[in-house]
Protein backbone atom coordinates (compact mmCIF):
# COMPACT_ATOMS: atom_id res chain seq x y z
CA UNK A 1 0.00 0.00 0.00
CA UNK A 2 1.17 3.15 -0.95
CA UNK A 3 1.32 6.52 0.97
CA UNK A 4 -1.34 8.01 -0.48
CA UNK A 5 -3.41 5.23 -0.72
CA UNK A 6 -2.63 4.30 3.06
CA UNK A 7 -3.68 8.45 3.80
CA UNK A 8 -7.26 7.77 1.77
CA UNK A 9 -8.13 4.30 2.86
CA UNK A 10 -10.77 4.27 6.04
CA UNK A 11 -8.67 3.35 8.98
CA UNK A 12 -11.60 0.76 10.20
CA UNK A 13 -11.13 -1.33 6.76
CA UNK A 14 -7.53 -2.00 8.34
CA UNK A 15 -8.45 -5.50 9.58
CA UNK A 16 -5.29 -5.66 12.48
CA UNK A 17 -6.47 -2.23 13.40
CA UNK A 18 -9.56 -3.08 14.07
CA UNK A 19 -9.30 -6.19 16.07
CA UNK A 20 -6.77 -4.06 18.17
CA UNK A 21 -9.07 -1.74 18.71
CA UNK A 22 -11.80 -3.92 19.52
CA UNK A 23 -9.19 -5.55 22.43
CA UNK A 24 -8.23 -1.67 23.67
CA UNK A 25 -11.90 -0.96 24.16
CA UNK A 26 -12.61 -3.98 26.59
CA UNK A 27 -9.11 -4.00 28.14
CA UNK A 28 -10.01 0.03 28.76
CA UNK A 29 -13.75 -0.54 29.67
CA UNK A 30 -12.32 -3.16 32.39
CA UNK A 31 -9.77 -0.76 33.67
CA UNK A 32 -12.31 2.30 33.92
CA UNK A 33 -14.97 0.20 35.63
CA UNK A 34 -12.16 -1.31 38.34
CA UNK A 35 -11.05 2.02 38.86
CA UNK A 36 -14.68 3.58 39.86
CA UNK A 37 -15.58 0.04 42.03
CA UNK A 38 -12.12 0.31 44.06
CA UNK A 39 -12.28 3.95 44.47
CA UNK A 40 -15.63 4.05 45.90
CA UNK A 41 -14.95 0.97 47.92
CA UNK A 42 -12.31 2.39 49.79
CA UNK A 43 -13.64 5.56 49.96
CA UNK A 44 -16.78 3.65 51.54
CA UNK A 45 -14.13 1.74 54.23
CA UNK A 46 -12.20 4.78 55.06
CA UNK A 47 -14.28 8.20 54.86
CA UNK A 48 -10.72 9.80 54.00
CA UNK A 49 -9.34 11.57 50.74
CA UNK A 50 -5.39 10.51 51.42
CA UNK A 51 -6.68 6.94 50.31
CA UNK A 52 -7.80 8.22 47.21
CA UNK A 53 -4.13 9.56 46.51
CA UNK A 54 -2.66 6.46 48.08
CA UNK A 55 -4.83 4.41 45.00
CA UNK A 56 -2.50 6.49 42.79
CA UNK A 57 0.10 6.75 44.20
CA UNK A 58 0.02 2.38 44.51
CA UNK A 59 -0.16 2.59 40.73
CA UNK A 60 2.25 5.06 39.99
CA UNK A 61 5.23 2.82 41.84
CA UNK A 62 5.76 -0.37 39.84
CA UNK A 63 5.31 2.18 36.57
CA UNK A 64 8.71 3.69 38.22
CA UNK A 65 10.01 0.76 39.37
CA UNK A 66 9.31 -1.56 35.90
CA UNK A 67 9.55 1.25 33.28
CA UNK A 68 13.24 0.71 32.11
CA UNK A 69 12.73 -3.23 31.84
CA UNK A 70 8.92 -2.73 30.15
CA UNK A 71 10.71 -0.56 27.78
CA UNK A 72 13.71 -3.38 27.10
CA UNK A 73 10.95 -5.91 26.89
CA UNK A 74 8.99 -4.11 24.14
CA UNK A 75 11.75 -3.79 22.04
CA UNK A 76 13.15 -7.29 22.74
CA UNK A 77 10.10 -9.47 22.22
CA UNK A 78 6.73 -10.26 20.67
CA UNK A 79 4.51 -7.22 21.22
CA UNK A 80 1.23 -8.98 21.04
CA UNK A 81 2.29 -11.49 23.03
CA UNK A 82 3.29 -9.02 26.08
CA UNK A 83 0.17 -6.73 26.13
CA UNK A 84 -2.13 -10.22 26.06
CA UNK A 85 -0.27 -11.58 29.16
CA UNK A 86 -0.81 -8.41 30.97
CA UNK A 87 -4.56 -8.60 29.93
CA UNK A 88 -4.69 -12.29 31.49
CA UNK A 89 -2.64 -11.16 34.67
CA UNK A 90 -5.17 -8.48 35.12
CA UNK A 91 -8.18 -10.60 34.73
CA UNK A 92 -6.75 -12.70 37.48
CA UNK A 93 -6.60 -9.20 39.82
CA UNK A 94 -9.87 -8.62 38.91
CA UNK A 95 -11.06 -11.99 39.86
CA UNK A 96 -9.55 -11.83 43.28
CA UNK A 97 -11.50 -8.54 44.10
CA UNK A 98 -14.63 -10.59 43.18
CA UNK A 99 -13.83 -12.29 45.62
CA UNK A 100 -12.99 -10.00 48.38
CA UNK A 101 -16.28 -8.45 48.04
CA UNK A 102 -17.88 -11.55 47.83
CA UNK A 103 -16.39 -12.76 51.21
CA UNK A 104 -16.77 -10.17 52.91
CA UNK A 105 -12.66 -9.77 53.53
CA UNK A 106 -11.80 -6.59 51.20
CA UNK A 107 -9.62 -4.06 53.42
CA UNK A 108 -8.15 -1.03 52.57
CA UNK A 109 -4.66 -3.02 52.46
CA UNK A 110 -5.96 -5.54 50.15
CA UNK A 111 -7.05 -3.35 47.64
CA UNK A 112 -3.92 -1.42 47.21
CA UNK A 113 -2.06 -4.46 46.55
CA UNK A 114 -4.29 -5.56 43.98
CA UNK A 115 -4.18 -2.05 42.75
CA UNK A 116 -0.57 -2.99 42.32
CA UNK A 117 -0.86 -5.92 40.83
CA UNK A 118 -2.84 -3.97 38.19
CA UNK A 119 -0.34 -1.06 37.95
CA UNK A 120 2.04 -3.79 37.35
CA UNK A 121 0.90 -5.38 34.38
CA UNK A 122 -0.14 -1.37 32.80
CA UNK A 123 3.38 -0.44 32.97
CA UNK A 124 3.74 -3.41 30.62
CA UNK A 125 0.38 -3.28 28.78
CA UNK A 126 0.80 0.56 28.03
CA UNK A 127 4.46 0.90 27.10
CA UNK A 128 3.92 -2.04 24.47
CA UNK A 129 0.03 -1.27 23.30
CA UNK A 130 1.62 2.20 21.88
CA UNK A 131 4.47 0.41 20.15
CA UNK A 132 2.53 -1.86 18.67
CA UNK A 133 0.55 0.51 16.78
CA UNK A 134 3.15 1.22 14.03
CA UNK A 135 3.56 -2.47 13.30
CA UNK A 136 -0.28 -2.89 12.46
CA UNK A 137 -0.86 -0.15 10.30
CA UNK A 138 1.56 1.86 7.62
CA UNK A 139 2.77 4.95 9.09
CA UNK A 140 0.52 7.19 7.07
CA UNK A 141 -1.78 6.10 8.51
CA UNK A 142 -0.63 6.76 12.04
CA UNK A 143 -1.69 9.82 13.08
CA UNK A 144 -5.43 8.95 11.97
CA UNK A 145 -4.76 5.22 13.59
CA UNK A 146 -3.62 6.98 17.03
CA UNK A 147 -6.88 9.14 17.04
CA UNK A 148 -8.77 6.18 16.64
CA UNK A 149 -6.93 4.34 19.13
CA UNK A 150 -7.85 7.05 21.79
CA UNK A 151 -11.53 6.79 20.44
CA UNK A 152 -11.55 3.46 22.04
CA UNK A 153 -9.84 5.04 25.13
CA UNK A 154 -12.73 7.68 25.76
CA UNK A 155 -15.24 5.22 24.16
CA UNK A 156 -14.38 3.15 26.72
CA UNK A 157 -14.04 5.99 29.73
CA UNK A 158 -17.26 7.18 28.89
CA UNK A 159 -18.80 3.37 29.47
CA UNK A 160 -17.05 2.14 31.76
CA UNK A 161 -17.29 4.18 34.53
CA UNK A 162 -20.99 5.16 33.80
CA UNK A 163 -21.62 1.27 33.90
CA UNK A 164 -19.51 0.39 36.57
CA UNK A 165 -21.22 2.59 39.06
CA UNK A 166 -24.74 1.54 38.31
CA UNK A 167 -23.84 -1.76 38.80
CA UNK A 168 -21.72 -1.35 42.04
CA UNK A 169 -24.54 0.11 43.23
CA UNK A 170 -26.56 -3.26 43.00
CA UNK A 171 -23.76 -5.22 43.83
CA UNK A 172 -19.69 -5.17 43.29
CA UNK A 173 -19.21 -8.37 42.65
CA UNK A 174 -20.85 -8.08 39.73
CA UNK A 175 -18.52 -5.66 38.81
CA UNK A 176 -15.39 -6.89 39.05
CA UNK A 177 -16.56 -10.38 37.46
CA UNK A 178 -17.55 -8.28 34.46
CA UNK A 179 -14.21 -6.86 34.32
CA UNK A 180 -12.62 -9.85 34.22
CA UNK A 181 -14.34 -11.50 31.46
CA UNK A 182 -13.57 -8.08 29.26
CA UNK A 183 -9.84 -8.77 30.06
CA UNK A 184 -10.16 -12.24 29.10
CA UNK A 185 -12.06 -11.28 26.21
CA UNK A 186 -9.25 -8.57 25.01
CA UNK A 187 -6.76 -11.14 25.54
CA UNK A 188 -8.52 -13.86 23.03
CA UNK A 189 -9.15 -10.56 20.14
CA UNK A 190 -5.58 -9.62 20.46
CA UNK A 191 -4.53 -12.93 20.04
CA UNK A 192 -5.76 -12.35 16.22
CA UNK A 193 -3.81 -9.64 15.58
CA UNK A 194 -1.62 -9.52 12.56
CA UNK A 195 1.82 -7.17 13.42
CA UNK A 196 4.44 -6.72 11.00
CA UNK A 197 7.55 -6.07 12.16
CA UNK A 198 11.53 -6.50 11.56
CA UNK A 199 13.07 -9.09 14.09
CA UNK A 200 14.45 -7.16 16.93
CA UNK A 201 18.46 -7.25 17.68
CA UNK A 202 18.56 -8.86 20.99
CA UNK A 203 21.09 -6.27 22.23
CA UNK A 204 22.95 -7.73 25.69
CA UNK A 205 21.20 -6.57 28.55
CA UNK A 206 23.48 -3.29 29.93
CA UNK A 207 23.01 0.27 31.74
CA UNK A 208 23.51 1.86 28.14
CA UNK A 209 20.44 -0.36 26.59
CA UNK A 210 18.12 0.58 29.14
CA UNK A 211 18.71 3.68 29.42
CA UNK A 212 19.01 4.41 25.89
CA UNK A 213 15.13 5.92 25.77
CA UNK A 214 16.40 8.71 28.35
CA UNK A 215 19.47 8.98 26.57
CA UNK A 216 17.03 9.35 23.06
CA UNK A 217 14.57 11.55 24.63
CA UNK A 218 17.51 14.15 26.50
CA UNK A 219 18.77 15.10 22.66
CA UNK A 220 15.47 15.16 20.57
CA UNK A 221 13.99 18.80 22.18
CA UNK A 222 10.77 17.92 20.35
CA UNK A 223 9.52 15.06 22.24
CA UNK A 224 11.32 16.29 25.30
CA UNK A 225 8.72 19.11 25.66
CA UNK A 226 6.27 16.96 24.81
CA UNK A 227 6.41 14.64 27.30
CA UNK A 228 7.62 17.62 30.03
CA UNK A 229 4.70 20.17 29.21
CA UNK A 230 2.27 17.01 30.53
CA UNK A 231 3.98 15.72 32.66
CA UNK A 232 3.89 19.29 35.30
CA UNK A 233 0.10 20.33 33.89
CA UNK A 234 -1.94 16.78 34.66
CA UNK A 235 0.58 16.33 37.94
CA UNK A 236 -0.53 20.26 39.07
CA UNK A 237 -4.18 19.69 37.13
CA UNK A 238 -5.18 15.92 38.36
CA UNK A 239 -9.07 16.36 39.76
CA UNK A 240 -9.72 12.89 39.18
CA UNK A 241 -9.17 11.18 42.48
CA UNK A 242 -11.34 13.72 44.53
CA UNK A 243 -14.58 12.85 42.47
CA UNK A 244 -15.52 10.48 44.73
CA UNK A 245 -15.51 13.39 47.28
CA UNK A 246 -17.26 15.75 44.60
CA UNK A 247 -19.96 12.94 44.35
CA UNK A 248 -20.71 11.85 48.10
CA UNK A 249 -20.17 15.25 49.70
CA UNK A 250 -20.24 18.11 47.07
CA UNK A 251 -23.11 17.25 44.78
CA UNK A 252 -24.74 14.31 47.16
CA UNK A 253 -25.71 12.35 43.78
CA UNK A 254 -23.91 8.51 45.36
CA UNK A 255 -22.08 5.99 43.08
CA UNK A 256 -24.15 6.79 39.84
CA UNK A 257 -23.34 10.31 40.23
CA UNK A 258 -19.40 9.18 40.46
CA UNK A 259 -20.15 7.53 37.40
CA UNK A 260 -21.38 10.22 35.37
CA UNK A 261 -18.24 12.38 36.47
CA UNK A 262 -15.84 10.15 35.37
CA UNK A 263 -17.40 9.24 32.29
CA UNK A 264 -18.52 12.96 31.43
CA UNK A 265 -14.39 14.11 30.26
CA UNK A 266 -14.74 11.01 28.23
CA UNK A 267 -17.37 12.31 25.95
CA UNK A 268 -15.60 15.20 25.23
CA UNK A 269 -12.31 13.16 24.30
CA UNK A 270 -14.63 10.70 22.45
CA UNK A 271 -16.02 14.03 20.10
CA UNK A 272 -12.60 15.21 20.09
CA UNK A 273 -11.03 11.64 19.19
CA UNK A 274 -13.63 11.24 16.52
CA UNK A 275 -13.49 14.35 14.64
CA UNK A 276 -9.50 13.89 14.64
CA UNK A 277 -10.01 10.45 13.37
CA UNK A 278 -11.45 12.65 10.27
CA UNK A 279 -9.42 15.61 9.89
CA UNK A 280 -6.14 16.07 12.01
CA UNK A 281 -5.05 20.05 11.83
CA UNK A 282 -2.26 20.52 9.30
CA UNK A 283 -0.79 23.71 10.65
CA UNK A 284 -0.14 25.41 13.85
CA UNK A 285 0.41 21.99 15.72
CA UNK A 286 2.72 23.11 18.12
CA UNK A 287 0.25 26.23 19.32
CA UNK A 288 -3.10 24.23 19.18
CA UNK A 289 -1.33 21.56 21.51
CA UNK A 290 -0.36 24.83 24.21
CA UNK A 291 -3.79 26.52 23.63
CA UNK A 292 -5.65 22.84 24.65
CA UNK A 293 -3.23 22.58 28.19
CA UNK A 294 -4.71 25.88 28.79
CA UNK A 295 -8.14 25.51 28.25
CA UNK A 296 -7.78 22.24 29.98
CA UNK A 297 -6.28 24.65 32.80
CA UNK A 298 -9.15 27.00 33.01
CA UNK A 299 -11.38 24.54 32.98
CA UNK A 300 -10.26 23.02 35.96
CA UNK A 301 -9.95 26.74 37.72
CA UNK A 302 -14.39 26.72 36.61
CA UNK A 303 -14.58 22.88 37.76
CA UNK A 304 -13.51 23.68 41.55
CA UNK A 305 -15.36 27.16 41.56
CA UNK A 306 -18.74 25.53 40.20
CA UNK A 307 -21.78 24.69 42.46
CA UNK A 308 -23.73 23.14 39.87
CA UNK A 309 -23.81 19.36 39.34
CA UNK A 310 -24.49 19.66 35.40
CA UNK A 311 -22.60 22.58 35.15
CA UNK A 312 -19.29 20.88 36.40
CA UNK A 313 -20.52 17.52 33.77
CA UNK A 314 -19.96 20.30 31.57
CA UNK A 315 -16.73 21.61 32.60
CA UNK A 316 -15.30 18.15 32.87
CA UNK A 317 -16.78 17.63 28.90
CA UNK A 318 -14.31 20.48 27.74
CA UNK A 319 -11.65 18.92 30.06
CA UNK A 320 -11.92 16.01 27.87
CA UNK A 321 -12.02 17.17 24.63
CA UNK A 322 -8.79 19.72 24.91
CA UNK A 323 -7.19 17.06 26.77
CA UNK A 324 -7.77 14.62 23.73
CA UNK A 325 -6.06 16.68 21.20
CA UNK A 326 -3.38 17.73 22.71
CA UNK A 327 -2.85 13.64 23.70
CA UNK A 328 -3.39 12.68 19.85
CA UNK A 329 -0.91 15.37 18.63
CA UNK A 330 1.60 14.48 21.31
CA UNK A 331 1.81 11.10 20.41
CA UNK A 332 1.52 11.31 17.03
CA UNK A 333 5.01 13.44 17.40
CA UNK A 334 6.44 10.76 19.35
CA UNK A 335 5.97 7.48 17.71
CA UNK A 336 6.88 9.63 14.11
CA UNK A 337 9.91 10.94 15.80
CA UNK A 338 11.54 7.61 17.04
CA UNK A 339 12.75 4.74 15.35
CA UNK A 340 10.90 1.23 15.89
CA UNK A 341 14.13 -0.27 17.34
CA UNK A 342 14.40 2.72 20.09
CA UNK A 343 10.20 3.07 19.95
CA UNK A 344 10.08 0.46 22.97
CA UNK A 345 12.29 2.18 25.47
CA UNK A 346 10.87 5.69 24.33
CA UNK A 347 7.33 4.68 25.19
CA UNK A 348 8.32 3.21 28.56
CA UNK A 349 9.74 6.65 29.13
CA UNK A 350 6.92 8.22 28.14
CA UNK A 351 4.50 5.90 29.82
CA UNK A 352 6.35 6.58 32.82
CA UNK A 353 5.62 9.98 32.55
CA UNK A 354 1.97 9.74 31.67
CA UNK A 355 1.36 7.26 34.97
CA UNK A 356 3.41 9.61 37.03
CA UNK A 357 1.40 12.62 36.15
CA UNK A 358 -1.93 11.11 36.62
CA UNK A 359 -1.19 8.98 39.49
CA UNK A 360 1.27 10.85 41.25
CA UNK A 361 -1.52 13.89 40.45
CA UNK A 362 -3.95 11.99 42.12
CA UNK A 363 -1.82 11.55 44.63
CA UNK A 364 -0.97 15.68 45.25
CA UNK A 365 -4.90 15.87 45.01
CA UNK A 366 -6.03 14.05 48.00
CA UNK A 367 -2.92 14.97 49.91
CA UNK A 368 -3.93 18.37 49.09
CA UNK A 369 -7.02 18.08 49.50
CA UNK A 370 -6.31 16.32 53.62
CA UNK A 371 -4.11 19.74 54.27
CA UNK A 372 -6.41 22.56 52.88
CA UNK A 373 -9.87 20.80 51.91
CA UNK A 374 -11.40 19.60 48.53
CA UNK A 375 -12.06 22.27 46.47
CA UNK A 376 -8.91 24.87 47.17
CA UNK A 377 -6.34 21.74 46.31
CA UNK A 378 -8.49 21.24 42.62
CA UNK A 379 -8.46 25.85 42.08
CA UNK A 380 -4.61 25.62 43.15
CA UNK A 381 -4.07 22.74 40.75
CA UNK A 382 -5.69 24.59 37.52
CA UNK A 383 -4.11 27.72 38.57
CA UNK A 384 -0.85 25.47 38.82
CA UNK A 385 -1.56 23.99 35.03
CA UNK A 386 -1.76 27.80 33.36
CA UNK A 387 1.19 28.27 35.00
CA UNK A 388 3.25 25.81 33.33
CA UNK A 389 1.71 26.94 30.11
CA UNK A 390 2.98 30.16 30.42
CA UNK A 391 6.93 28.46 31.71
CA UNK A 392 6.45 26.14 28.76
CA UNK A 393 6.10 28.59 26.31
CA UNK A 394 9.66 29.59 26.78
CA UNK A 395 11.12 26.26 27.80
CA UNK A 396 10.00 24.13 25.28
CA UNK A 397 9.77 26.85 22.15
CA UNK A 398 10.63 23.19 19.46
CA UNK A 399 7.29 22.27 20.27
CA UNK A 400 5.18 25.70 20.37
CA UNK A 401 7.00 25.83 16.72
CA UNK A 402 6.44 22.51 15.02
CA UNK A 403 3.72 23.66 12.19
CA UNK A 404 2.99 20.32 10.95
CA UNK A 405 3.18 16.57 11.31
CA UNK A 406 4.96 15.99 8.16
CA UNK A 407 8.11 14.80 9.60
CA UNK A 408 10.41 15.65 6.64
CA UNK A 409 9.45 19.03 6.46
CA UNK A 410 11.03 19.55 9.90
CA UNK A 411 14.60 17.88 8.61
Amino acid sequence: MTATEAQGDPIWRHRPFALYWVARVSSTVALQMQAVAVSWQIYDLTRNPLDLGLVGLVQFVPAALFVLVAGHVADRYNRRTIVRICYLVAAMATATLAFGAAGGWSTRESLLAIVFVIGTTRAFEQTTQTTLLPNIVPLAMLPRATAAAASATQLAVIVGPAIGGLIYAVNPVLVYALCCTLYIGAALTMGFVQAVRTAPAREPISVAVLFAGFSYIQNNKLILGAITLDLFAVLLGGVFALLPVFARDVFQVGPWGLGLLRAAPGVGALIAAVALTHRMPRQWIGRIVFGSVATYGVAIVAFALSTSFLLSIGLLVVLGAVDMISVVIRMTLIQLETPDAMRGRVSSVNSLFVIASNQLGDFRAGLMASWIGTIPAVLVGGVGTLLVVLIGRKAFSELYNVESLDTSARR
